[in-house]
């Protein structure tokens, strides 16, 4: 509710308030960065869910389900979660350095000129390869862990039954795992688009604010004490994943309960 009071204010300082009413809500709808900015979050969430789910998802089916083996391909999944998002950027820096990186010197070798600071497109790239690294886990172990819930004789009746791969996959282990997915689909949704360490490590938002996020927008307005125009974009930033969630959350779930009482009744 600060927040939302602020908004209305141009302050200067906390103790000098100017109320201007929803000037500074109309200044941001009228403001090309602020739309640029979140097309690229909401553009940067499309492939990340697009690209981490059926990977996670791949990743979990293929993992064993006893032996050995279960137990060092969920800890070598974890690995990327225990790293602290400020030194991600660091690790993919380093990784891509043309003199001592490992797929820097294998672009060279390629004939590839990768330069993520001038190219926007390899910025993109770097970006979502260190998103990818660091969160699929998070789908994976998710998944997995819904999967071994799934009853053995289930898979006895298909087997019986001459099920194919995809059919079991269709019928029976994706219904178990709905509510994980449902889960995974808002969790990653809401951290990418909030993107903000990770991605100004790596360029700060450059080039010419090819990866300037929504979020990191958002720092660079607070860091200068503008209180108003700061606070109404962070309004309008909730607002904004509050409505995609929802819409998200929708899509996955159907309609709620009290949505089919009232079908029912007409």
């Amino acid at each position: 509710m600060t927040i939302v009071n602020y908004s209305l204010f141009d302050i200067f300082l906390l103790d000098q308030r100017y109320w201007i009413g929803f000037e500074s809500y109309i200044n941001i709808m009228q403001s090309s960065r602020f739309w640029a900015s979140l097309m690229r979050s909401l553009l940067f969430s499309l492939i990340i869910l697009s690209i981490q789910l059926p990977l996670g998802l791949l990743i979990a089916l293929s993992i064993p389900r006893r032996g050995i083996w279960v137990s060092i391909c969920l800890l070598s999944m974890a690995v990327p979660l225990l790293v602290p998002w400020n030194v991600i950027p660091i690790i993919w820096l380093n990784y891509i350095h043309v003199d001592n990186g490992y797929l820097g010197r294998f672009f060279i070798e390629l004939g590839i000129d990768f330069d993520y600071k001038f190219n926007a497109i390899h910025t993109w790239i770097v970006i979502v390869l260190m998103d990818i690294w660091h969160w699929t886990s998070l789908v994976v172990l998710l998944c997995y862990s819904n999967l071994t819930t799934v009853p053995v004789s289930y898979y006895q009746a298909c087997k019986i039954d001459r099920a194919n791969r995809w059919q079991v996959f269709r019928y029976v282990e994706l219904p178990y795992m709905k509510a994980s997915i449902t889960m995974l689909v808002l969790l990653r949704f809401l951290d990418s688009f909030m993107i903000y360490t990770e991605a100004f490590g790596i360029n700060s938002g450059g080039p010419d604010n090819a990866t300037m996020f929504l979020a990191m927008d958002l720092g660079e307005i607070i860091k200068t004490y503008d209180y108003g125009p700061s606070s109404a974009r962070s309004v309008v930033y909730i607002l904004v994943i509050l409505t995609v969630v929802y819409g998200i959350k929708t899509a996955l779930t159907g309609p709620s309960n009290s949505d089919h009482v009232e079908r029912a009744k007409r």
